[in-house]
């Protein structure tokens, strides 16, 4: 199974790393340090997925891949 995308980038206006997973809406969080981003965003993940099954909801396959990758 493909794991999603993650990126991971530095917030001017937060002022903090942010981490977010274009496949999964509005599914993002933020930490001081980047590993503190990505370990957060990974802890939102789980709790997107679980939250989806709940309600049933259609969970999207990983797809987003940077142009770089493309």
């Amino acid at each position: 199974m493909s794991e999603y995308h993650i990126n991971l980038f530095w917030s001017d206006e937060d002022k903090c790393w942010v981490g977010d997973i274009p496949d999964l809406k509005f599914c993002s969080a933020h930490g001081e340090t980047p590993d503190e981003a990505l370990r957060e965003v990974q802890i939102a993940k789980k709790a997107w997925l679980t939250t989806a099954r709940s309600h049933k909801q259609r969970i999207p396959k990983p797809t987003y891949r940077p142009a770089i990758y493309a």
